[in-house]
């Protein structure tokens, strides 16, 4: 069994997911906490159902999604995990994070890295990476192929796609991630945003104005 609470966070409104298992081990999805009281309100959740931390996963390294990095670090140790085109995209949080007012302060970058087709191991369940670009240049997804979820990131929203427009992005490329990548599972995938309401494979697929399948 693994469920998924949602956590949002910052000014941007980001989903932090936290995937949890039988035995109350949990990964954490994108930590987007950017002051005292959302690191409080985690901590408090964390406590409150009993969770103990494994692992620090990243879609992609916006500043949204790694606000809370150094805090997860600093807390229990753990050095994120993302893909490695995401380098450049975290090393410039620093230098833009002041100016949209966020106290940033950079944490350890691990010296392994995340691929398509690798498998992190959670319990007895496992969660497929898959890379899918366009938003940021080594965005990935973490696909649970037996309990039909996606932790989407930035790709595809209800109705909607991720934005292009920033450094590293690539319409035509999210646009083909999302055929080729996303839309080639089932119907019924449920697909957790890193922003807004969850959605499904088979309603995008039917309905996104931007991506028909």
């Amino acid at each position: 069994m693994i469920a998924i609470q949602s956590l949002t966070y910052n000014p941007y409104q980001e989903n932090t997911y936290i995937v949890y298992n039988e035995q109350k081990e949990c990964i954490i999805v994108d930590p987007g906490m950017h002051n005292t009281q959302e690191e409080k309100h985690f901590l408090q959740f964390i406590q409150d159902n009993d969770f103990t931390p494994v692992a620090l996963l990243n879609t992609h390294c916006h500043v949204d999604h790694v606000l809370g990095n150094k805090f997860i670090y600093d807390t229990y140790g753990f050095l994120a995990q993302f893909h490695e085109d995401e380098i450049p995209v975290l090393l410039e949080v620093q230098n833009y994070a002041p100016q949209m007012g966020f106290h940033y302060t950079a944490a350890p970058i691990a010296e392994t890295f995340l691929k398509d087709g690798d498998f992190i191991t959670f319990g007895d369940e496992q969660l497929e990476v898959i890379l899918a670009p366009g938003h940021a240049p080594g965005h990935i997804c973490f696909y649970s192929a037996s309990h039909n979820f996606l932790i989407g990131g930035d790709v595809l929203f209800r109705n909607s796609i991720g934005r292009t427009d920033l450094p590293g992005g690539n319409h035509q490329q999210l646009l083909d991630s999302i055929a080729q990548r996303l839309y080639t599972l089932p119907d019924e995938t449920i697909v957790y945003p890193g922003h807004g309401p969850s959605t499904t494979i088979g309603f995008e697929k039917n309905s996104n104005p931007f991506v028909r399948g």
